[in-house]
């Protein structure tokens, strides 16, 4: 576990490094934070949030179970589920502002024509009822074990599937905004540019790292024997 653990620091800092440089990126760059008097401000939330949310709180979410394996499995789901509820209210949040920052423009600027947006939008679908599935199959008393056993490996593979597809999306908003901001300019390696690049890198790795620890077999939680206590104890 010693492996397990270095990389598990590594993916923190990583997603803590992430943030931090998205929040200078917006308030050095593009004016900071606002709200919907100021459209074009109040879109920054969005790369906030989702990169906190959506990434970050997410790709933690799917790690809960091999990061912290000497508590209850009960303990876990709870934890997990309250990380995927926090991770879920700040990509609502996300989406309200920069679909407010579009439609409170002068003159609006059309919602849901990019790719960026289309994928954007089935990865939080995805998250959605990944939430509300697990909550139903994993949480909710008096779910027969043969169903939960059979959605499980479901349950693990959408739950990868949307976290790549979050961080595919991010990816692709960095580079609009990118290029929509800057224009010719960012071929000339401006700070916003370079900036952009180096935060989509870290989506990248942190990516890689969260796929690699919640899927390899070594290091995948062991039950321990007071899981099989009765769920009321």
């Amino acid at each position: 576990m010693i492996v397990f653990k270095l990389l598990y620091v590594l993916a923190q800092l990583c997603g803590l490094a992430m943030i931090v440089l998205v929040g200078i990126w917006i308030f050095e760059h593009y004016g900071g934070l606002d709200f919907s008097s100021n459209p074009k401000i109040e879109f920054n939330w969005h790369p906030f949030f989702m990169t906190i949310g959506f990434i970050y709180l997410y790709g933690n979410s799917i790690l809960i179970y091999r990061a912290f394996y000497t508590l209850r499995k009960k303990t876990l789901k709870l934890i997990h589920a309250f990380i995927h509820m926090s991770a879920f209210i700040l990509t609502v949040i996300a989406l309200k502002t920069v679909f407010d920052s579009h439609d409170f423009a002068n003159p609006p600027i059309p919602n849901m024509y990019s790719l960026h947006s289309w994928l954007g939008l089935s990865a939080v679908i995805i998250f959605g009822m990944q939430f509300v599935i697990g909550f139903v199959a994993f949480l909710w008393p008096g779910m027969k074990m043969n169903f939960k056993i059979a959605l499980m490996p479901l349950h693990i593979y959408f739950g990868l599937f949307g976290f790549v597809l979050a961080i595919a999306t991010a990816l692709m908003g960095l580079t609009e905004k990118a290029i929509f901001s800057l224009g010719s300019k960012y071929s000339t390696l401006p700070t916003a540019g370079v900036l952009a690049n180096v935060i989509g890198v870290l989506y990248v790795i942190f990516g890689a790292l969260v796929v690699y620890l919640a899927t390899e077999p070594a290091y995948k939680r062991k039950p321990l024997p007071e899981d099989s206590a009765p769920i009321s104890e």
